[in-house]
């Protein structure tokens, strides 16, 4: 009997192939799919900031003076910002005063510098401030104006304004 002598790695790719030939064929790869909705509410809201408004020393004469108030709201949403009468007993949206103790010095808030709409609540002559809101701060000035010939006594007049915003 004759022997051949055959490279291991001959032998090696032979049995590769053989084993190949009879292997049950991969299964192939199935897939299936879902959807799903995705939804979200957006409610208008709002948010109001004040800076204050300081008259220079009154003596007398016709004193202007303005301030801002920043509102932020919702992009596209509707508000309306009221200005209350004061904090000062005796004040009134459309006659506002500032108290130095029982002393009082009358003053009024308007919408602008021609200083013809008093800015109040929207009662009596008074009207409120509205806008649509860009999602971006907006600034909305006061106008202040104490009239000439006041009664006052010397010392500091203070009174507290709220201004509200509704959306």
């Amino acid at each position: 009997m004759k022997y051949t002598h055959v490279k291991s790695a001959t032998v090696a790719a032979a049995v590769l192939g053989f084993a190949l030939a009879f292997a049950p064929a991969s299964a192939s790869a199935s897939t299936t799919t879902a959807t799903f909705a995705v939804s979200t509410t957006v409610t208008n809201s709002c948010t109001i900031s004040a800076a204050a408004l300081a008259f220079s020393a009154y003596t007398g004469v016709v004193d202007q003076a303005q301030t801002t108030l920043t509102v932020k709201c919702t992009n596209n949403g509707d508000y309306t910002v009221a200005l209350n009468g004061g904090a000062t007993t005796g004040g009134t949206v459309t006659t506002r005063l500032m108290a130095n103790g029982t002393y009082t010095l009358g003053y009024s808030l308007f919408t602008s510098n021609t200083y013809g709409t008093v800015w109040g609540d929207g009662t009596g002559s008074t009207v409120t401030q509205s806008g649509v809101g860009t999602g971006a701060n907006q600034t909305l000035t006061v106008y202040g104006q104490i009239p000439a010939n006041e009664t006052a006594i010397s010392g500091t007049y203070t009174d507290t304004i709220t201004a509200t915003i509704t959306y």
